[in-house]
């Protein structure tokens, strides 16, 4: 299933939803115009790099701009293709501005942040001497993922089926999109268990799955409850 969008609306402008996604397009802009090699080295620069967050390796100085520990926070914006690219800004567009909206902007930036940290590690942990750079949004779009489904389960979301030609559009409740979506992670992530090299990051979906069905509690205002019906916006919360 693929999400095109949800029937929930937002009672603020999710001002730092469009901003995160505008400085990822705009970085990947920048890294497809820099070429293979200069734009393998921003990779190595700005990516989170296991071993090298856990002290197990060191990189060259002239790829040592941020430190190991800011490069979690810098790799959230970087992207390794353009389906990789499109993919992370739909869900985040989809399902951020609801969170932002439940939050307001300033704790949507601290919440986004730290769910796409704990991505990042939750992914180093499992590969902690892996020297391939980890990069893209989906660590912190997980974290949005798991509080929605908290807080609208049964919002409705508009999804396409592909059946080749008889592709379908329908609505189905949030739960089982983003149920299905987590499932898919969790065994993929086992399968993936013992390979080498790059590929999909699922232990990050997971960790920052989970951490964003956590800190939502934190976050949200108190007067938003769990399990809220869809359309359901009590106040307006700026």
């Amino acid at each position: 299933m693929i999400p095109l969008r949800d029937d929930n609306p937002t009672e603020i402008k999710p001002i730092f939803t469009i901003g995160f996604m505008v400085i990822c397009v705009l970085v990947f802009l920048h890294q497809v115009t820099l070429g293979s090699r200069s734009g393998d080295m921003f990779v190595y620069q700005y990516g989170a790099i296991p071993a090298v967050v856990f002290g197990y390796a060191e990189l060259p100085l002239q790829l040592g701009v941020v430190s190991p520990y800011g490069s979690l926070l810098t790799s959230m914006f970087l992207h390794g293709g353009w389906m990789h690219l499109i993919g992370n800004m739909m869900y985040l567009w989809i399902f951020g501005n609801n969170i932002e909206d439940v939050m307001g902007h300033g704790r949507f930036i601290v919440f986004y942040g730290l769910c796409g940290m704990i991505a990042a590690l939750s992914h180093a942990a499992i590969e902690p001497m892996s020297p391939v750079p980890m990069v893209g949004a989906s660590g912190a779009i997980s974290g949005i993922l798991g509080a929605y489904m908290l807080l609208y389960p049964r919002a409705r979301v508009l999804v396409l089926i592909p059946l080749g030609f008889f592709s379908q559009l329908i609505y189905v409740p949030a739960v089982l999109v983003l149920g299905l979506w987590f499932l898919m992670q969790v065994l993929s992530g086992g399968m993936s268990l013992g390979t080498e090299g790059g590929g999909v990051a699922f232990f990050a979906h997971i960790g920052g799955f989970v951490a964003g069905m956590f800190l939502i509690g934190f976050f949200k205002h108190p007067h938003v409850q769990f399990f809220n019906p869809p359309h359901e916006h009590p106040e307006r919360w700026r």
